[in-house]
């Protein structure tokens, strides 16, 4: 290994190492003291209750974990948006668990909040996995009720969602094993089968303060909506539960009797590792997102034994498309090649960039794989597509459009891995999360961007700059360096991430080791779906 490989392998473990020691204090919800007042309430905390429900924890995969990170801190903040979710197994069962942290703000609903139970459901309704809830939240957080109460995508979608899976025959489970109330009551009664912790459980419309303010009427909360009332007199829930794992332990015996699923029918063979040590990736990738690599050695790392069939590997270079196993599993990968390549004319092209003959050549290949019916990985480090004059004559939009229409109407599953760059209208082809990828992660140091952090601080100063001429103002080197500074830093902040995870623009901040994992456990969701539609391209310009 030479130096420049160790240094880029130091860099890079000490960015996994930063995102995995902001983890480590992410799922700590609400903190320490928080974390022991749920455990002398009797109750386990929302990551606790996972843990006991799946058969093993480690194994399963976490959806937006920085969900929230650095948002409403004028709150008080809002650590992993309020609720964990995972993908892993239940008695031998494929499903996705969500659990409420009444640790954080007693489980409220902020909008982040919203947004991520909406990708939960969104992960169950396109693979038809079961999902369980474990409800224990005091419902919308109050002082932002605008911007979660009202709108399409906001609290009301999850009801909604719940009515449209249970008619897609997807199977929903919910235990109540803290509060839950007003709207958010109807969440757990619109699932298949609703049971309640006795004594810590409690559901209703209104709470005793509510109904007194209301109506007048003297009553507390157990009497009014607690697990004895539900269960003996209304039938609201089905089952009482003496406490948290015994409610845990009814999830684990419903799954046990389920049914087997119809399944997609994607192939999968005996799985086998890379022969490339995957952990050379972390010297592989350059310590700057402005350096390039070769993509190839990226891609045996990933793949079983290092072996896979390439596409046309002599034409459009600058996206490598190929088909391989991931864990036993057949996929067609479409990689932006990072390295300067020469082109069939004989002309140099830039690594990472798009352009008119890659175009066409990744979306010959992503029709080839929707019609054999093989998932589809992309291995996105792109800065965008190629401009210029003789890029716009030769027709660069027209082709970049056909790759576009390509993976928009793709009908196989999409899984995206951010590896490094992730620019502009690049993101778009390489299947951002605009066109519905069924998973899509990052890699540590990955940045997402409408363009890189130098070119975009140029034009906003140059922009800034301007107006304050057109106000009389003449800048200054110094105050002109200043700019480029503030200006440079904020965009930069914004480029990071954690700044795209806490959005949920991504599911996952990962480990690379991981990636084989990721595509895995999301191609075994996907083949509870199977495939209706046919793939059709639309109207395109030849």
């Amino acid at each position: 290994m030479d130096l420049q490989f160790n240094k880029n392998e130091d860099t890079n473990k000490l960015r996994l190492s930063e995102i995995n020691q902001l983890y480590a204090k992410i799922k700590k919800g609400g903190g320490e003291k928080a974390l022991q007042k749920q455990h002398e309430q009797g109750k386990l905390t929302a990551r606790e209750r996972i843990a006991y429900l799946l058969d093993n924890d480690d194994e399963a995969i976490e959806i937006a974990a920085f969900a929230g990170h650095e948002m409403y801190e004028e709150h008080g903040g809002c650590p992993s948006a309020g609720v964990v979710v995972k993908i892993g197994k239940i008695s031998g069962k494929q499903c996705i668990v969500v659990a409420n942290d009444a640790t954080v703000k007693a489980g409220a609903w902020f909008p982040i909040t919203g947004k991520k139970n909406l990708r939960a459901q969104e992960i169950a309704m396109e693979n038809r996995l079961p999902i369980i809830y474990l409800v224990d939240s005091a419902g919308v957080y109050l002082p932002m009720q605008d911007e979660i109460f009202p709108d399409k995508e906001h609290f009301g979608r999850i009801f909604r969602n719940n009515a449209k899976m249970s008619a897609m025959g997807i199977i929903q489970i919910s235990a109540i094993m803290g509060s839950c109330v007003a709207g958010g009551a109807y969440l757990p009664i619109m699932s298949d089968e609703a049971m309640i912790v006795d004594k810590t459980g409690s559901i209703f419309l209104a709470g005793s303060y509510l109904v007194k303010a209301a109506i007048g009427e003297n009553i507390d909360n157990e009497t009014l909506g607690g697990a004895t009332t539900h269960c003996e007199i209304s039938g609201v829930t089905d089952y009482k539960a003496k406490d948290d794992k015994d409610a845990l332990d009814r999830i684990k015996n419903i799954m046990k009797s389920i049914g087997d699923f119809e399944k997609a029918g994607f192939d999968r063979i005996q799985s086998f590792p890379p022969k490339e040590n995957p952990e050379e990736i972390f010297g592989i990738i350059p310590a700057s997102r402005a350096e390039q690599y070769d993509t190839y050695e990226i891609i045996k790392r990933l793949v079983d034994q290092s072996e896979f069939e390439e596409y046309k590997p002599d034409y459009g270079k600058t996206i490598i498309c190929a088909t391989a196993r991931i864990d036993g599993w057949s996929v067609g990968i479409v990689a932006n090649q990072r390295k300067m390549v020469k082109s069939g004319k004989g002309e140099m092209q830039f690594g990472g960039v798009i352009y008119s003959d890659s175009a066409d050549k990744a979306t010959r290949f992503i029709a080839n794989c929707n019609q054999r019916k093989i998932p589809l990985v992309f291995l996105q480090d792109v800065t965008g597509f190629m401009v210029g004059s003789k890029s716009e004559h030769g027709g660069i939009i027209k082709d970049g459009a056909k790759l576009v229409n390509a993976v928009a109407n793709s009908i196989v599953p999409k899984f995206t891995i951010i590896t490094g760059n992730s620019f502009g209208a690049g993101n778009y082809a390489m299947c951002g999360k605009a066109y519905d990828p069924r998973l899509i992660v990052s890699w540590p140091w990955a940045e997402l961007a409408v363009m890189g952090g130098s070119q975009a601080a140029k034009v906003l100063v140059q922009i800034q700059e301007s107006t304050l001429k057109k106000q009389g103002k003449e800048i200054t080197t110094e105050e002109h360096n200043k700019l480029v500074e503030k200006i440079t830093q904020n965009y930069t902040k914004q480029t990071k991430v954690e700044y795209s995870a806490a959005r949920i623009w991504v599911d996952a901040i990962i480990n690379p080791l991981d990636t084989r994992k990721w595509i895995s456990t999301g191609i075994e969701a996907a083949n509870h779906s199977p495939i209706t539609d046919k793939f059709n391209l639309g109207v395109i310009q030849v």
